[in-house]
């Protein structure tokens, strides 16, 4: 056999050789990003999670990436999908409007408790879509929430997209009731904020700190950072809606103007996020979305939450930040 076809048979063998998992060439370098990520936990006094998908590239890296943590107000993506595939189906139009009642106004982030609690006061499903969104508003959410089917249809449509790990069960308000500790609620028709709020003030340092140990053990409301990292995706992909509803939820995530400190806190001022916070104080800070890498290096998925935490805010969305840079620079530099 001559030298040229036994170069030849070596080069198409080479070639003919099956990729490692998933079709992907090896990329050793993300043990270490994943030990940089890791190593951020140490920030935030707490228990760090997050899920980092290259969505170009298909590499993904995952720390704690199968941990239950509390969403908080992240939980406003699946609802939003669930929402909009109604929409998809024509069983929901977002110009319909909707009149607030006063048991409508619920605690938490948000505006409209707070400028627009006069009688009568309407909304189309467009308004609150937005308030949910860019402003994490609760009232906006729960009633989202309704119209979206409850719970249980949010879940059903999970489990239809193949995404695991993700589970909404609650309206905001009785989120809170349980973390805090809030409980014997009235009928729903009955509920003020002002009646919430001296139910909250009516409990003991004793029973919040047994609510908090109850909350952390409660399946309810949480994600892995896997889970939300391909739900996340699955959006991008225009798995989950139609094109014109995919445009319109990231269109709207791009906009959020809550966590400035979190995924966007040390990236480059001019970039792009399309995400979604949450929070909750007893330690759990969360931000959740897709970043526009520069100079045509892609989109990253990132996932990141934060439960348990010893340090206050600023030090848990310094985690989430430091985090969220690091994923940014590697998949800039490793193409």
């Amino acid at each position: 056999m001559s030298s040229r076809l036994l170069h030849a048979l070596v080069y198409t063998a080479v070639l003919a050789a099956p990729l490692p998992a998933q079709g992907r060439p090896a990329d050793p370098g993300l043990d270490r990003l994943r030990a940089e990520i890791e190593s951020f936990a140490a920030i935030a006094k707490g228990t760090i999670g997050v899920g980092v998908i290259h969505l170009e590239s298909g590499r993904e890296v995952f720390v704690n990436g199968g941990t239950a943590f509390p969403m908080a107000s992240t939980y406003k993506v699946p609802i939003a999908v669930q929402m909009l595939r109604l929409v998809d189906q024509g069983k929901l139009r977002l110009d319909e409007m909707v009149t607030l009642k006063p048991s409508d106004l619920h605690p938490g982030s948000g505006s409209i408790s707070n400028l627009l609690d006069d009688p009568g006061v309407s909304l189309s499903y467009r308004n609150l879509l937005e308030l949910m969104m860019l402003i994490s508003d609760n009232s906006a959410t729960d009633l989202n929430l309704k119209a979206a089917g409850g719970g249980a249809a949010v879940n059903a449509r999970l489990a239809e997209l193949g995404v695991r790990g993700i589970s909404v069960d609650r309206p905001t308000i009785l989120l809170i009731a349980d973390a805090i500790g809030v409980k014997n609620l009235p009928p729903e028709s009955e509920w003020t904020r002002q009646g919430f709020g001296a139910m909250a003030r009516a409990l003991s340092p004793a029973d919040q700190a047994a609510a908090r140990e109850a909350f952390y053990r409660d399946p309810r409301d949480t994600s892995t950072p896997e889970g939300m990292a391909r739900l996340l995706a699955k959006i991008w992909r225009k798995e989950t809606l139609s094109p014109a509803m995919t445009d319109l939820l990231l269109d709207i995530m791009y906009r959020c103007e809550t966590g400035q400190d979190r995924i966007k806190g040390v990236l480059p001022p001019w970039t792009r996020v399309a995400h979604k916070t949450g929070t909750l104080n007893l330690g759990v800070a969360n931000d959740v979305g897709i970043i526009d890498l520069p100079d045509g290096a892609g989109h990253l998925v990132v996932a990141a939450f934060v439960k348990e935490a010893q340090g206050d805010v600023a030090a848990q969305e310094r985690a989430i930040a430091m985090a969220a840079r690091a994923a940014y620079d590697y998949f800039t530099f490793n193409r």
